[in-house]
């Protein structure tokens, strides 16, 4: 996937600059999405009822992975398959993805390996399986739009993905 084209989101009456200087590249969102270790995983229902919860996960290949049992999160993108993720963050930094969710059954094991790759960060406490991935609950995020600052406003960035 090539890397997103960078721009200002329209937010009139915050101030938010109109040039592009100081936006922030993609490669600094990139950072935190594959090091963040709690991504709030925003879904909702198929009427619309949102639903919002801390949760682990893996940014591997522009790409972001969730795993899971049969919870609600789940159930929301079976009927509704849009999603976005905040990385969270103590020192104010943003990083939101927003994007199709898509279920991964046993995915190839190339990809298996890479996200297992990216879920290594959680070895000490959890070690992920790709066997539990043979007949689903592990979600794909296809980032469609994705927002960032440090410094709200002089630095909002939004991404722009194609879509493959």
């Amino acid at each position: 996937m090539s890397e997103p084209r960078a721009d200002r989101p329209h937010v009139p009456g915050y101030g938010i600059p109109r040039t592009t200087n100081g936006m922030l590249p993609w490669s600094w969102c990139v950072e935190r999405l594959e090091a963040a270790e709690i991504y709030w995983l925003a879904t909702a229902d198929g009427k619309g009822t949102p639903h919002l919860n801390p949760i682990w996960g893996a940014w591997v290949d522009c790409r972001w992975y969730v795993e899971g049992g049969p919870t609600r999160w789940q159930r929301n993108l079976r009927a509704n398959p849009q999603m976005a993720i905040h990385v969270e963050s103590t020192d104010g930094d943003v990083v939101i993805v927003e994007g199709r969710a898509r279920e991964q059954v046993a995915p190839a094991a190339e990809l298996a390996e890479r996200i297992l790759g990216g879920y290594a960060k959680y070895r000490k406490i959890y070690e992920a399986d790709p066997a539990n991935w043979a007949k689903g609950g592990l979600w794909e995020l296809h980032p469609v739009t994705a927002f960032a600052w440090t410094t709200f406003p002089k630095d909002m960035t939004r991404y722009r993905f194609e879509d493959d």
